[in-house]
């Protein structure tokens, strides 16, 4: 079973650098605003590209989305724990509680 985090935690897990960080939103979304350092997978995860994002199948992944009405960030994190990823954990506030609590969020030209 997928483990969630609070914003609390994730706030710390980001100014520790201590999770890598996957927004499962369109590119759209990811480029209008996401949380600072989150990277964009935007559809199914493939292996190639978990392995790329996160080379350390033990690190902390955080998999968020944009709220607790999305599902992307559940069948994100699934797909990670079916890689082998050990400790992979869901925000299910998302974007909306992050933006709600005041908390800064980036901006980019371009989806990675």
């Amino acid at each position: 079973m997928t483990r969630t985090v609070t914003r609390d935690e994730l706030v710390q897990l980001v100014e520790d650098d201590a999770a890598v960080l996957i927004e499962a939103l369109p590119a759209a979304h990811y480029a209008r605003e996401h949380l600072p350092g989150a990277i964009n997978v935007p559809g199914e995860l493939t292996p190639g590209e978990a392995s790329r994002i996160a080379p350390d199948p033990r690190r902390t992944v955080v998999v968020y989305c944009s709220g607790p009405g999305c599902g992307r960030s559940k069948v994100t994190a699934a797909a990670l724990q079916r890689l082998g990823y050990s400790d992979v954990r869901v925000y299910t506030g998302g974007k909306a509680d992050w933006y709600a609590a005041g908390l800064p969020l980036e901006r980019s030209t371009a989806a990675s």
